[in-house]
């Protein structure tokens, strides 16, 4: 036992240092323990294998399909539309959304979907993004307590209390509580917290794809040779095929979109192609989008007898036909040692070996109207292309750099498509298995997590991308660490001690004390990890005193959700602190009467829903 609280001691030291990475020293911790004798090797792996973390791995997997088919994007700027300008109302409604949100996508992914609209949100109404950016941390962290998969310590509180032979929390009843804390958080912000926050002043600017788009179109001049063309019914074009008439050498004139005004998906027409090749057929009406110089445009329209459709928009234009869920555009720059200073090339067809079109050139900060071109660095061009083969494109960085963040860009995309249905309903399919516990909650996310990928919401490439492996590693080997607790008997020393020092008569300071313990370790450690270690010591805790375990593990799962204090404690702490130039006390000066609001409801709710 005293070997093993050793080996706790120090890796809860390590947790606090951070100089280590969580992962590698939840790592060292699982070995040291088998290397010290303390558990077999079936018992140090297994966590690898333990239900929680299969569920974890597959909810990051449905959390992202959510969020690459458009959900989080909408509903993040819908909520940031609703607050107008008025700031205490948008302090609700962010406080709110993000904790809405936050139940059933990861609070990561809340505050990554929330931050840009949040911070544009604070400039277009006079304040500052470090007033609005706590609320959307706490409130993702808050709502986490909403449903059974809103945060990873909801899911090991679960599992530890069947494992101990009861039946569990409900997807929803951990909203029992959750509900009430969140509208007490939203309350806090908008009458007391609001005073507490500070006014810093920062430069950042959020990825927004309307004013990127902006920007382009100024630099690169692009709206002078973007037009939109109606393929006619005398149209010569109309059942051919684009390599019949070689129209980029003939006319200088390149094919970007076409959109099918007769499609029918149910005979496998789809309505656009987004990128026409040599085989692809003109139909009747079709609706062509092109660059070219006005002259050449005007030749083609002539010669093929095309009508011009009216441009309202350079900017609108390419925002809703040009950038969607599949499609995206980016910036590139030549580099100072490309191989491809000096050379003389078409920039078409260099582009084209990646299947990426090429919309503008630009040298010197001027547009660049040649195709053909001798290459100098600094040479930038505006892409086109899906967003696998941008990110395939940076992979060229030693010859061009891809500016920007497409992954982050596709993520701000708005845009419902059947895809993001078929996301939605993998959400509803996982609760609804849960909810009447039709399957164990790590099969019904694994089901729901290959609705998503095999569907295409995201590819194959991707799945092992979008998963937190940090998170995971960390909680599969903290595991071990619970299970060394209680085998050497250091949970029943530690619950004994607790219920001795509170007294064995008043299970109410009990709960005090497990709050009290699992808050202080999460505003430093892990809140999965805090979950790990706590749980075991409150079942014995429980059946020490013979009452329900049930209240004892609710009050960990809430409590490993109140990081309020430190911007170490969890990763959207972490990730809004830059953005609104916060320092440590702020959390701390914000932090604190927020947990005692947290402490204070959870004593006197938490008893009643939970019977001792």
């Amino acid at each position: 036992m005293t070997l093993m609280l050793v080996i706790l001691t120090i890796t809860i030291g390590l947790f606090i240092w951070g100089k280590y990475p969580p992962d590698v020293v939840a790592l060292v911790s699982m070995l040291s323990l088998f290397l010290c004798g303390i558990l077999t090797v079936s018992e140090t792996l297994s966590g690898f294998s333990n239900p929680t973390v299969i569920m974890i791995g597959s909810l990051f997997i449905i959390g992202e399909g959510l969020s690459q088919t458009g959900w989080t994007a909408l509903a993040g700027k819908k909520l940031i539309a609703l607050a107008g300008k008025s700031i205490p109302k948008l302090l609700v409604i962010i406080t709110l959304g993000s904790g809405i949100l936050s139940g059933f996508v990861s609070n990561t992914g809340t505050v990554a979907t929330l931050l840009p609209t949040s911070i544009a949100s604070a400039w277009s109404i006079g304040t500052m993004p470090s007033k609005i950016l706590i609320p959307v941390a706490f409130g993702s962290n808050t709502g986490g307590l909403l449903t059974l998969t809103g945060t990873p310590p909801n899911i090991i509180v679960n599992n530890a209390l069947i494992s101990a032979g009861f039946d569990g929390f409900s997807f929803f009843e951990f909203g029992l509580i959750g509900l009430p804390l969140l509208v007490i958080a939203i309350l806090y912000f908008r009458y007391i917290g609001f005073k507490l926050l500070p006014k810093n002043k920062t430069n950042n600017k959020p990825i927004n794809i309307d004013a990127t788009l902006h920007e382009w179109i100024e630099a690169y001049k692009i709206e002078n040779d973007y037009y939109r063309l109606r393929v006619r019914s005398i149209s010569p074009l109309i059942n051919t095929k684009i390599s019949k008439w070689n129209l980029e050498n003939k006319f200088k004139v390149h094919i970007i979109r076409l959109k099918r005004r007769h499609s029918n998906r149910l005979k496998g027409t789809q309505p656009f192609i987004e990128f026409p090749d040599k085989g692809t057929k003109f139909k009747y009406h079709d609706i062509i989008t092109v660059k070219g110089n006005t002259e050449d445009i005007n030749a083609l329209m002539i010669t093929f007898r095309l009508g011009l459709l009216p441009v309202k928009s350079a900017r609108n234009e390419l925002r809703n036909n040009l950038i969607n869920q599949e499609v995206g555009m980016s910036e590139v720059i030549v580099t100072p040692k490309s191989f491809l200073v000096g050379r003389e090339i078409k920039l078409h067809e260099y582009f084209k070996r990646y299947d990426i079109q090429l919309l503008a050139t630009s040298r010197h900060k001027k547009p660049y109207l040649e195709d053909t071109i001798s290459v100098n660095s600094g040479d930038s061009f505006i892409i086109r292309g899906s967003w696998e083969n941008i990110e395939k494109l940076k992979n060229q960085h030693k010859n061009v750099v891809v500016i920007g963040r497409p992954e982050e860009m596709l993520k701000d995309i708005d845009e419902l498509t059947p895809k993001s249905f078929i996301a939605l309903a993998a959400l509803i399919f996982m609760i609804v298995l849960l909810v009447f516990k039709i399957v164990p909650g790590a099969i019904a996310a694994l089901l729901s997590a290959g609705i998503i990928l095999f569907t295409g919401c995201i590819p194959f490439s991707k799945a092992y991308k979008v998963i937190s492996w940090t998170s995971v590693v960390m909680i599969s080997a903290m595991i071990p660490m619970g299970l060394a607790i209680q085998k050497t008997g250091a949970a029943t020393m530690i619950s004994n001690s607790m219920i001795e020092f509170l007294g064995k008569e008043n299970p109410i300071l009990l709960l005090v004390g497990i709050f009290s313990l699992t808050t202080t370790f999460s505003q430093f450690i892990n809140n999965s990890a805090t979950a790990v270690l706590m749980a075991p010591i409150v079942l014995i805790a429980a059946n020490t005193m013979q009452i329900s375990p049930e209240p004892l593990l609710m009050t960990v799962a809430i409590s490993a959700s109140t990081a309020f204090l430190t911007p170490i404690g969890t990763t959207t702490n972490a990730m809004v602190m830059s953005s609104g130039g916060y320092q440590f006390l702020d959390y701390l000066k914000v932090g604190v009467p927020l947990l005692l609001l947290f402490l204070i409801t959870s004593l006197i709710l938490v008893p009643i829903i939970w019977p001792f």
